[in-house]
C-alpha cells in the first residue's frame, strides 16, 4: 500500500513539474515576441520635422528646390504643417530672374509646382540664422515666439533633422554669412537629450563633405545620414535651360526617388533606403552612422521619420452609433476571423465584451493563441517517456 502511495505521489509530482516546465516555455516564448516586437517598433507618439536651406541668391536654386522636396515629402506621408519647421531663404520663387513666377521646380520637365499654393515658411530670409537654428532644436526661443516657430517636441517625439547648402570639412554655411560647425550641432542635440526633447532624431544633410558634419555627434538614438565624405563635393544632378540653373542635387534626388514609392502603410525600412545609395549615380560617397541609434535599421520604417504615426486600437466590437435596439452579429471571412458585434443600442456594449487588453500595441499579441513549438513538443516528449520509465521501473 505504502509502494502504491509512493509510485502515485512521484507520478503526481512528475507531471505537476512536466506541465510547469511546458507552461513555462511558452510564456518565456510569448514574452519574447512581446520584447521582439516592442523593440522593432519605434515607440514613438509622433513626428516632427526640421527642415533647412542654408543658402541663399538665384543660383543656390537647387538647394531651395531640396528642401521643399522633402517638405512635400513629409507632408504627403503625413505629417501637419503644425510639426514641420521649414527653415528657407525664399528669395527664388519671385525672383526676377524666375521665367516661371511664384514657382520652384525639382525637375527640368516641371511636372510640379514645389512652390504651390500650400507653402508654410516658418522662418525666411534674413530670419535663416545660426542662432535661431540652434533655438528652435534646444527650445530656448523668445517668450513672444509664436507657437508655429516652435519645435514642441517631447520624448516620445521623432525629428527628421534636414540640412542643405554649402559646407566644406564639419562646417556648413548659412547664406555667406556665418557657419554652424559640427560640435555645434552636436552640443544643441545633446542639449535636446537632456531636455527629453526626442526620443529619436534621423539627421540628413546635402553638402560638400557633409558626413563630416555627424562625425562630433555623441548624443543617443541619433542616426545620421549624409552625401558626402571627407574631401568629396555634393554635385547636382540636371539643370533647366528655361530656368538657367541646377534644380536639384544628386543626394536628394536619388533620396527622393526612394521616397515617391513609399505611402504610409509602407513597410520599406530606413535599410531599404540607405541599400538604395549608388556613388556611381550620386557622384560622391553617402555614409551613414548608426553606432548610436540602438535599432537594428532593418527594423526602422522609413515612415517613422518621414511619416505620421498612426496608432489603431484593434477591438474587435463595433460601437454603438445608433439609436435602435437590436442587434446584429456577423462574422467577417478573413485571415482575422473577428467576430464583429453591431451594435444598435442607445447603451454602449457592456464591459465584459470590450477587450481585455489596454495597450494597443500588445493587443494583438496577447489576442494570439500561441502553439506549441518543436522545441517544446521535444522537452514534452523527454519528459514523458522519463516519466514512463520511472513508473514502470518501480511497478
Amino acid at each position: 500500500m505504502a509502494f502504491h502511495k509512493f509510485s502515485f505521489v512521484r507520478f503526481f509530482t512528475i507531471v505537476i513539474i512536466l506541465y510547469t516546465t511546458i507552461s513555462q516555455i511558452s510564456f518565456a516564448q510569448d514574452n519574447e515576441v512581446i520584447v521582439d516586437s516592442f523593440f522593432s517598433r519605434g515607440g514613438h507618439t509622433n513626428n516632427w520635422a526640421v527642415l533647412v536651406c542654408t543658402s541663399r541668391f538665384w543660383f543656390n536654386y537647387r538647394h531651395i528646390a531640396n528642401a521643399l522636396s522633402i517638405y512635400r515629402t513629409v507632408k504627403r506621408l503625413g505629417i501637419p504643417d503644425s510639426n514641420i519647421i521649414l527653415m528657407l531663404a525664399d528669395d527664388v520663387a519671385c525672383n526676377p530672374r524666375n521665367a516661371f513666377p511664384a514657382t520652384v521646380f525639382n525637375n527640368a520637365g516641371r511636372y510640379l509646382d514645389l512652390y504651390g499654393d500650400n507653402v508654410e515658411v516658418d522662418y525666411r530670409g534674413y530670419e535663416v540664422t545660426v542662432e535661431n537654428f540652434i533655438r528652435v532644436l534646444t527650445g530656448r526661443v523668445a517668450p513672444d515666439t509664436p507657437r508655429s516657430k516652435r519645435l514642441l517636441s517631447d520624448d516620445r517625439s521623432n525629428i527628421l533633422v534636414y540640412m542643405t547648402g554649402h559646407g566644406g570639412n564639419e562646417f556648413l554655411k548659412f547664406q555667406d554669412a556665418e557657419e554652424i560647425s559640427s560640435f555645434d550641432l552636436a552640443d544643441a542635440f545633446e542639449q535636446m537629450w537632456e531636455k527629453r526633447r526626442y526620443h529619436e532624431i534621423l539627421f540628413m544633410i546635402d553638402t560638400c563633405q557633409a558626413n563630416t558634419m555627424y562625425s562630433q555627434i555623441y548624443s543617443p538614438n541619433i542616426l545620421a545620414t549624409g552625401s558626402s565624405e571627407l574631401g568629396e563635393n555634393s554635385y547636382s544632378h540636371h539643370m533647366d535651360t528655361d530656368i538657367g540653373v541646377a534644380v536639384i542635387d544628386r543626394f536628394t534626388y536619388y533620396n527622393l526617388e526612394f521616397l515617391e514609392n513609399v505611402d504610409m502603410q509602407s513597410k520599406a525600412t530606413l535599410k531599404d533606403l540607405f541599400n538604395s545609395y549608388n556613388p556611381t549615380f550620386i557622384h560622391s560617397t553617402p555614409g551613414v552612422r548608426s553606432d548610436l541609434f540602438p535599432r537594428p535599421l532593418d527594423k526602422v520604417l522609413v515612415t517613422d521619420f518621414f511619416g505620421s504615426v498612426q496608432n489603431v486600437e484593434l477591438t474587435g466590437q463595433q460601437y454603438n452609433i445608433s439609436n435602435s435596439d437590436t442587434v446584429d452579429e456577423t462574422t467577417i471571412s478573413d485571415e482575422s476571423n473577428f467576430k464583429i458585434t453591431e451594435y444598435r443600442s442607445k447603451e454602449s456594449p457592456r464591459e465584459s465584451e470590450k477587450p481585455d487588453s489596454k495597450n494597443f500595441h500588445l493587443f494583438n499579441v496577447n489576442s494570439k493563441q500561441s502553439s506549441p513549438s518543436l522545441a517544446q513538443f521535444l522537452i514534452a516528449s523527454i519528459l514523458f517517456g522519463t516519466l514512463i520509465k520511472l513508473v514502470s521501473i518501480k511497478l
